[in-house]
């Protein structure tokens, strides 16, 4: 299987879904992340250009994932970007990967660059039914991303609700924890949810939720049968 992570900025594939990225990894799975913002210009505490790419590609290795596709769309002002152009940066990448199951950003996150990343991603996995040279997708599925996700404080739009659960074990979580300190100025001290025990706890509660030893949480909200 090929899995696809679609997500606004650095970070946001490991925050949102680090561990079951590893756990699909060492299940020899094909695991890929598409940024929209890989420069994030505008981000506070943002080590030069050459840390970051060197941050990112050591997280990815802890992961274990095979490919990243970078755009250079304007970090917080995906608003402004054409809605035809996110969608087609993100149809590029899901034929170039081949990918049958597409993780993607909540559209209630707080954060404006997720919205509009979860809006065009949701446009772009249609393409199967546009093109019949592109494999149909199997399943899409919206991500937690925390300091954003639960922050999603507008009421007039569906708020996150998890409807899937996978359980990753205290390993996976581990090297979830390992790859975002690979990211400089991403990490905060607890209480923050940014934070080492903060994501652990989010772990646990999550497989408490679902009877499982550590868990991730997702809401799917397309589904083909596998």
């Amino acid at each position: 299987m090929s899995y696809l992570v679609v997500i606004a900025h650095p970070d946001d594939e490991i925050l949102g879904a680090g561990a079951t990225m590893y756990k699909l990894a060492q299940e020899g799975h094909s695991v890929n992340v598409c940024i929209l913002s890989g420069d994030v210009n505008v981000r506070n505490h943002r080590p030069s250009t050459e840390e970051l790419n060197e941050d990112l590609n050591s997280s990815m290795n802890i992961i274990g994932v095979d490919r990243v596709i970078t755009g250079n769309f304007p970090n917080i002002e995906f608003n402004i970007v054409p809605h035809l152009k996110l969608v087609q940066f993100i149809e590029k990448a899901i034929i170039e990967t081949g990918a049958d199951v597409v993780f993607t950003h909540h559209p209630a996150d707080l954060n404006n660059d997720h919205l509009h990343t979860s809006l065009a991603c949701q446009a772009a996995v249609r393409l199967f039914q546009r093109r019949n040279d592109v494999k149909p997708l199997k399943e899409l599925l919206f991500i937690e991303v925390p300091s954003s996700t639960e922050w999603g404080l507008n009421k007039t739009m569906n708020q996150f609700s998890p409807n899937t659960f996978i359980e990753v074990g205290e390993e996976s979580v581990d090297k979830k924890i390992e790859a975002l300190a690979q990211y400089r100025g991403v990490m905060r001290d607890y209480p923050h949810p940014r934070s080492n025990e903060a994501i652990k706890g989010l772990a646990a509660y999550r497989g408490g939720q679902a009877g499982m030893v550590y868990a991730e949480a997702f809401e799917s909200v397309f589904r083909r049968g596998f």
